[in-house]
């Protein structure tokens, strides 16, 4: 007889954390709030761990008591935990049950809402405003069934703080309920809220090596309150939640705690920076004490991807409606990765430029380049299909037709020299023995009239593979070659993957910021990697998975047509 599946535990409701990304490939990860990294010195204390160190559970009283001592606490009063993250998750099992309610103002840090709604307790949300934390509103919310109150200083993710006033009210106000109090980023603060919170009768304190110290990696944190709170801590979590390296590495970051100290002070400065750049930009920042800024009245999603276009992770929302305006940007403490980041934004927000790849994008070549790949190939022996070219298209290093060409034949194991294939393939682009030249077939994308409107803004050149006399006859057709002030062909640079030709038009334009629209992984490269924007076009003809390819190329979005991106540029 079947027995019924075991029922999952009801309070349980929510999908897996997770944080949506764009696929490209980031260079300059922002979206964690992960603190500068440490010196490789702190690894040294590695070295010193026998095998038996590892053979044993591991021992955290001697960090606990070091941190007491920090602190001007007993040993008892501190619990090492595996990350700030787990101390709160034990509080949250410690204090909460059904029938009971955490009072929580939000947005803030949503795993505090997960770990209470998983122990079955009533989260009664408030609203978390630009600013200081929302001490009335919070009273207002409480009643006999409040069991726990939540204070998040400096906030996550909108920077806000409570006052020492403010802490020590709400403590007296709720004498029945727990305060926990998660001082995650408290070094960024303007103020220290420890000893505050400590002298109060009814608060945990909850800090972290992941922020300041920079070690995320460690999964180190500890909770601090009275003996008989952290002894409820203690029983509502595994005995050993925290890994020998990661005690070691914890001793010595505590012993250099001046160079955490200067790491601070050089992210404070590049918050202030980016803070300015921000409202230079006529952005809304919400004045932020975190290692963080915060901002609202975006398009959260397109500025994730953008800045995921030029290398940049920054943290977006696009799944909740009550943060799908805002994006949080982690605070670099490396001078020049803060101006890349001043420069992207600057980008995104007034680009002086649009650049153009100009097959696919501006020419519809599937019945000029394209049928000239094909017929040159059959030529020689080889039928190749739209799929074939655009899959050698896809793999990258592909802006030369006549090499595309020689590809896709030496890879089917046809011997054919690049002079000769390249030689073919002219003859029918151009036209030879009386035959119609193929690029006789081309059409213009879009219509002339938008980029006319376009040029009333933006300065608009071209970066093309083709052969200069191409380009210029392509344009001439279409009446458009005094539309555009540079234009950049294959004799000019190196081919695209190869940022120069893009670097190239920015010189002949005299602009620094600027976008491009390409339907290649070439084109992607190529402007990203030149600190150009990369925006992806589908080129006519191309299948759907092109736009995958693209995006992972490191193309912010994916447009259907290039006339599309006056709606991102309103």
């Amino acid at each position: 007889m079947s027995q019924p599946m075991p029922a999952p535990n009801p309070w349980i409701t929510s999908a897996p954390y997770s944080v949506p990304r764009h696929p490209a490939s980031i260079t300059l990860r922002l979206d964690g709030n992960e603190g500068a990294p440490p010196p490789e010195r702190m690894l040294e204390c590695l070295g010193t761990l026998t095998p038996t160190a590892l053979q044993r559970y591991p021992d955290p009283r001697p960090l606990e008591a070091k941190i007491a001592q920090r602190f001007g606490l007993d040993r008892e009063s501190v619990l090492v935990t595996a990350g700030a993250d787990e101390g709160l998750l034990r509080m949250c099992r410690g204090f909460l049950q059904p029938g009971r309610t955490l009072v929580f103002p939000e947005p803030s840090f949503d795993m505090i809402r997960r770990f209470a709604v998983a122990t079955g307790a009533e989260v009664r949300s408030v609203p978390f405003p630009e600013g200081s934390y929302p001490i009335e509103s919070v009273l207002r919310s409480c009643d006999e069934n409040t069991a726990m109150v939540a204070v998040v200083s400096p906030n996550n993710p909108t920077g806000g703080t409570i006052s020492a006033r403010s802490l020590r009210r709400l403590s007296e106000a709720v004498p029945q309920a727990m305060i926990m109090v998660d001082l995650a980023y408290v070094e960024f603060a303007d103020e220290d809220l420890t000893a505050t919170a400590l002298n109060l009768p009814n608060t945990v304190v909850f800090r972290t090596f992941s922020k300041a110290s920079g070690m995320a990696g460690l999964r180190l944190g500890y909770a601090m309150g009275a003996a008989r709170w952290i002894r409820v801590l203690r029983a509502a979590g595994l005995p050993y939640p925290v890994s020998a390296p990661s005690l070691a590495i914890g001793h010595a970051s505590i012993d250099a705690a001046s160079e955490t100290s200067t790491s601070v002070k050089r992210i404070k400065q590049a918050r202030a920076n980016l803070t300015r750049v921000l409202h230079d930009e006529g952005i809304s920042v919400f004045p932020s004490q975190g290692n963080f800024v915060f901002m609202r009245g975006l398009d959260g999603t397109w500025w994730r991807d953008a800045m995921a276009g030029l290398g940049i992770g920054i943290r977006a929302w696009p799944n909740s409606p009550d943060l799908a305006d805002a994006v949080r940007i982690s605070c670099p403490s490396n001078p020049a990765a803060v101006q890349r980041v001043s420069h992207a934004i600057s980008t995104i927000r007034q680009p002086e430029a649009i650049l153009f790849d100009l097959d696919g994008v501006l020419a519809d070549v599937s019945a000029s380049y394209r049928e000239a790949i094909r017929q040159t190939a059959a030529h020689f022996g080889l039928r190749v299909s739209p799929n074939d070219i655009e899959r050698i298209k896809a793999a990258g290093d592909a802006n030369n037709d006549w090499i595309v060409t020689w590809r896709l034949l030496t890879n089917a194991g046809i011997d054919a020299n690049l002079s000769d294939v390249t030689a073919r393939f002219e003859s029918l682009y151009q036209g030879a023995s009386n035959r119609e030249p193929l690029h006789r077939h081309e059409t213009l994308i879009g219509c002339r009239e938008d980029l006319i409107a376009l040029r009333t803004q933006y300065r608009l050149g071209i970066v093309t593979g083709r052969p200069r006399a191409d380009a210029v006859r392509f344009l001439s057709d279409f009446d458009l070659d005094t539309l555009f002030d540079a234009v950049i062909c294959m004799e000019d640079a190196a081919a695209k993957p190869s940022p120069k030709p893009v670097e190239a038009a920015l010189r002949a334009l005299g602009v620094q910021r600027a976008w491009m629209l390409g339907d290649t992984p070439d084109d992607a490269v190529a402007a990203r990697t030149a600190g150009v924007l990369p925006l992806g076009v589908v080129a006519p003809g191309a299948s759907p998975s092109m736009s995958t390819t693209l995006l992972s190329s490191g193309a912010a979005v994916v447009l259907d047509r290039w006339d599309q991106i006056l709606e991102r540029l309103v």
